[in-house]
């Protein structure tokens, strides 16, 4: 803060339009002198110091409005760097914008209707605000180009379209990325397309009833598996979450905390063998927490810890019974 209460970065934000300022006053002054405009001899101070010889030499030998114009250019040329330094270029630029928009919509070509087709996830303003669209925006001045690229660089849209009806009417056509799933990695979890693409951080809870893939690079494998685990939807109905493991191979974490890993090859015959076994077996409703299937030529189960312990007990009986009888 200075002695005044004012923050250095005020006097800061005031120093582009100090510079244009003081150029604009500069060059005005110039011009008039270069057109001949209220010339008036000046009456030579008394105690003035003699110029440079580099000065009197320009004077002599260079022609007076080529003077005038390379000091007119070094005016501008000190404000343009004042500005550059100063690290208000954007700042500059936007007030252009803003001036040139302003004209262009004072000669009716203001944005008067907006029609945006094809949104489902995205609202007209955050469509508008991701194109840069705004109401200081003319349509003489707006680039359909720029607008579009805007759009195509969010994550949600796929395609857009701008086209532009004069005087006033602006129409955006959008195609949407659909939410497909959502994708846990090291402890973000985020909402995404069909094709991997990173949608938005998962915060809202309509997206609670998409199916969940786990693990590194499962973003972009999701779409495949999930499409092979819907053709058994024995399986497919009480899968909780799928998990890329190694980025080689999946492993499926039921609703009930069981874990089913599958091979890294002929997993659609592991999903059909699965269903079957449930089917006939009730291989899903008995007291395990491990399917190992990664082997081609067998199938491994662990229990659970009470299944185990009364496992073994059942075994102690069973030894005891032989004893006796022996």
């Amino acid at each position: 803060m200075d002695g005044a209460g004012r923050s250095a970065r005020s006097r800061r934000s005031a120093e582009p339009k100090t510079d244009l300022k003081a150029a604009a006053i500069g060059a005005a002054v110039l011009l008039r002198e270069y057109f001949g405009v209220g010339r008036v001899r000046a009456r030579r101070a008394v105690d003035r110091e003699p110029p440079s010889r580099a000065i009197l030499w320009l004077e002599r030998y260079s022609p007076r409005r080529a003077v005038l114009m390379l000091t007119l250019v070094t005016l501008l040329g000190s404000a343009a760097l004042g500005v550059t330094k100063g690290g208000h270029v954007d700042a500059v630029l936007a007030q252009l914008a803003d001036s040139r928009n302003a004209l262009a919509n004072s000669a009716g070509f203001r944005i008067t209707a907006v029609a945006i087709n094809g949104r489902k996830q995205l609202s007209q303003d955050e469509v508008l605000g991701i194109g840069g669209v705004n109401g200081r925006s003319s349509l003489l001045f707006l680039d359909a180009a720029t607008v579009r690229d805007k759009l195509k660089a969010n994550p949600w849209i796929a395609d857009a379209t701008v086209l532009k009806f004069y005087p006033g009417q602006l129409q955006i056509d959008i195609v949407e990325r659909t939410a497909f799933a959502l994708w846990q990695q090291a402890g973000r979890l985020s909402v995404i397309a069909e094709d991997g693409a990173v949608l938005e951080p998962y915060v809202a809870r309509r997206f609670l009833s998409l199916p969940l893939v786990v693990g590194k690079g499962a973003e972009t494998r999701a779409r495949d598996f999930l499409a092979l685990l819907a053709r058994y939807p024995q399986v497919h109905s009480i899968t909780k979450a799928a998990v890329f493991v190694g980025e080689r191979r999946w492993n499926l974490r039921l609703k009930d905390g069981l874990d089913i890993r599958l091979p890294e090859n002929d997993v659609g015959n592991a999903l059909a063998a699965l269903s079957k076994m449930d089917k006939d077996d009730k291989l899903f409703s008995r007291d395990i927490v491990v399917v190992d299937m990664r082997l081609p030529d067998r199938l491994t189960v662990q229990l659970s810890e009470d299944a185990a312990k009364a496992r073994e007990e059942l075994f102690k009986e069973k030894k005891k019974k032989k004893a006796g009888d022996a």
